[in-house]
């Protein structure tokens, strides 16, 4: 069982109170007044089972919490800093993706107006029917990403923490006095950008979607991104035993590994760690799996992820 999760009321850097996640969820989208709608709150990404209350109550924090989670929702975070009409286009056409791949009419899903700079898409995990483990965070993230990628949208990745807090449905935002409002899908595709402003001025209760039943696609997506992650975690595995201390490995190559790139280095020093990694006789498969991740982190789209390692491994074979 994974009912907990963890609520925040306030500011993010208040604290974090146990909670039956599935009952906060629900009161939120009702507008219960036990919500209290009209102030900030967040509300944990994904759920947890025994361990992850333990773990609280032994330490009073989610800090350092590494065991298994669990989500009803898979969540997509598209935030645009200056430029509310392209996120409103981006949550579109990610939308758009997400009904056609998983043959969706498009109101199974929960999309939202952040209340500021963005869109919050939840797709029902129903659709693939996945298990609790300590990775799924992980594999939740690569699954995002694919299918970001094939839309177009960069997402934000950091809301596949663990111990992500997220803003709950309904909330009002502290600096915009805007609620993350539920947005129908026929209002994403149709409402202007101002419009839908003009209903974040007040929150609305919903009902939440029904959990659609297994669809293929989405079982085979999920598939191949826990095996993604598998890998990934047998190469950095490879990397602590192997890589570490080998003397023809560069400072830098290890420096991209463990930490990435700032934006205008990140294309120069992901081609040079895969070239510095070529030339040592790694593989195309384990150099993705070492430098990914931090390119990814870096901000890198995962196209340009693969094209820069694919040739810089082929530069340096020469």
């Amino acid at each position: 069982m994974t009912a907990y999760g963890f609520r925040i009321v306030g500011d993010c850097r208040n604290e974090r109170r146990l909670i039956d996640w599935q009952g906060a969820f629900d009161a939120y989208c009702q507008c219960d007044d036990r919500a209290d709608v009209n102030n900030e709150s967040y509300l944990s990404a994904f759920t947890f089972g025994a361990a992850f209350r333990q773990h609280l109550e032994r330490t009073g924090s989610t800090k350092g919490y590494n065991a298994e989670c669990f989500a009803l929702w898979l969540w997509w975070d598209i935030d645009r800093e200056h430029d509310l009409e392209a996120a409103t286009s981006d949550a579109r056409r990610l939308c758009a993706v997400l009904c056609e791949r998983f043959k969706l009419d498009g109101d199974e899903l929960l999309t939202f107006y952040s209340g500021s700079k963005g869109f919050h898409v939840g797709l029902p995990t129903s659709l693939w029917g996945p298990e609790p483990s300590a990775t799924f965070n992980q594999v939740a993230r690569r699954f995002a990403e694919s299918i970001g990628e094939q839309a177009g949208v960069a997402i934000d990745t950091g809301v596949y923490d663990k111990v992500r807090a997220f803003r709950s449905p309904n909330s009002r935002h502290a600096k915009t006095g805007l609620h993350k409002r539920r947005l129908t899908f026929n209002e994403l595709l149709h409402l202007s950008t101002s419009a839908i402003k003009t209903l974040a001025t007040e929150p609305a209760p919903f009902d939440i979607p029904t959990a659609p039943p297994l669809n293929s696609q989405a079982v085979a997506d999920w598939r191949q991104a826990t095996e993604q992650v598998g890998n990934r975690a047998e190469a950095n595995k490879q990397r602590r035993l192997d890589l570490n201390g080998a003397t023809t490995l560069n400072r830098s190559t290890l420096d991209f590994i463990r930490d990435g790139a700032t934006a205008g280095d990140r294309h120069r020093l992901l081609f040079s760690a895969a070239a510095n990694l070529g030339e040592c006789g790694c593989s195309l498969a384990l150099a993705e799996a070492l430098l990914s991740d931090a390119a990814l982190d870096s901000r890198l789209s995962p196209s340009d992820v693969r094209r820069q390692i694919e040739c810089g491994i082929n530069r340096g074979r020469r």
